[in-house]
Formats: structure tokens, C-alpha cells, sequence
């Protein structure tokens, strides 16, 4: 089921991506929902369980996910940021670097998910909601694409399988391991959720827009958080 839904919330993003992607502020506007509710996921659940180990160097693994996302984005250019227009001028391609930056970037986050013991967890629920606006502007660069062909779906299929198969990794690893996993990957969610709320504003004048979007993610995280056992 979770392999399904990983899968699912790429292709809806691409779909939403390839029919509204010429919407530049929509994808903006998605972005910054999926970026407050992701640093909500950040805070209230991924660092409380990671800080609750008895390992006192934990935060450690999390600076490191900070810097691998630092370095991937060398490869994506803060495609996960929305930022499609730092790419090739030919849109009839779409960069191996890129492929690879987000291929890395979704196989760590799914490795955690390999012992998680709910089907719909608040830390899954923060991939699901994080892959959308990713996948869309996937979607749109693929729309834009001089052909919409095989290997463009061929990306996509690898971008979607990126996180399933890092799930069936981790079930190689001992479980006492996740939560090393996990601090790397809550390191990664507050740089992506943090560069894309805290960019600046154009003039840097006060984007009421903004605040209420990342308002609205946080409002949308903490209903899953206050609904979920603990």
C-alpha cells in the first residue's frame, strides 16, 4: 500500500504538472503549501522521534542531511524549489544530473519507510505531499518538452520508483538504524521547506500570499498531527 500511494503521488503530480504547468504561479503557490506543510512534519514529527534517541551525536545525521541536500542540489539546480528555468535551453532534454539528483534525493527519504509500522504515517504523508508539487513541475517541464515520448515517461517511472526501492533497501538494514536514516532525511526536509518559504520576496516586501500558503500547510500538517496516536 505505501509503495502504491509513493508511486501515486508522483503520477498525479506529473498529470497536474503536463495540463496546468503553463500556470507558473500554481506550481509556485503549490510549492509553498507543500513547503509549510513539510516543515510542520520537520518539527513536530520527525525531530521529536529522532531527538528521542538515547544517541547524544544524533543531531549530527541531521546537519549531514542538510549538506547532501546542499550537494544534490549542485546536480537538480533547485529543481525541487521549482526553479525549472535554471535548465537546458533545449527542452527536448531533460539533464542526467537531474535525473540523478532526484533519483538520490527520493531513494533516501524512502529508506525510512522500510520499518514503518503504519500504513499511513505523518512521516509518509510528508513525502506524499512533498513528491506532488515535485513531480509537477516534472510534469511541466515534460509538457514543454518538444515531444511528450517514451522517455519522458521513462523518467518519470524512475523518479517514482525512487522511494520504493529505497524503502525495500532499508529492509536490509537493522531497524535500530532508522532512526540514523530518518535524522538525515528530517535534515533534507527543513533545508528543501526552509529555502522555499524563506527565499526573498521580490523587493523584499511582505508577500501576505505566501505567509497565508505556508499558513495553510501548517494548518493542514497539524490536523494530521493532533488526529494522530502517538
Amino acid at each position: 500500500m505505501i509503495i502504491v500511494l509513493l508511486i501515486l503521488s508522483v503520477l498525479v503530480g506529473v498529470f497536474l504538472g503536463k495540463y496546468f504547468g503553463s500556470k507558473q504561479q500554481f506550481a509556485k503557490n503549490l510549492l509553498i503549501l507543500s513547503a509549510g506543510f513539510l516543515i510542520t512534519i520537520c518539527l513536530n514529527e520527525v525531530f521529536p522521534e529522532v531527538y528521542h534517541s538515547e544517541d547524544h551525536n544524533i543531531g549530527i545525521f541531521v546537519i549531514i542531511g542538510v549538506l547532501i541536500q546542499m550537494l544534490l542540489e549542485n546536480l537538480t539546480k533547485g529543481f525541487e524549489h521549482g526553479h525549472l528555468h535554471h535548465h537546458s535551453d533545449d527542452h527536448s532534454i531533460i539533464p542526467f544530473a537531474l535525473i540523478v539528483g532526484l533519483f538520490v534525493h527520493a531513494f533516501i527519504e524512502g529508506i525510512p519507510l522500510s520499518h514503518e509500522k503504519e500504513t499511513i504515517s505523518p512521516y509518509l504523508l510528508g513525502i506524499l505531499f512533498h513528491n506532488i508539487p515535485i513531480s509537477f513541475v516534472l510534469g511541466s517541464f515534460l509538457a514543454h518538452s518538444k515531444n511528450f515520448s517514451t522517455k519522458f515517461w521513462l523518467i518519470v517511472l524512475i523518479f517514482a520508483l525512487a522511494s520504493p526501492l529505497g524503502m525495500l533497501l532499508g529492509k536490509y538494514f537493522n531497524e535500530n538504524l532508522k532512526i540514523y536514516f530518518l535524522a538525515v532525511v528530517g535534515g533534507i526536509f527543513l533545508h528543501i521547506s526552509s529555502v522555499i518559504i524563506f527565499e526573498s520576496n521580490k523587493n523584499h516586501k511582505m508577500d501576505w500570499q505566501k505567509i497565508v500558503l505556508v499558513i495553510c500547510g501548517i494548518a493542514l500538517a497539524l490536523v494530521g498531527h493532533f488526529f494522530h496516536s502517538h
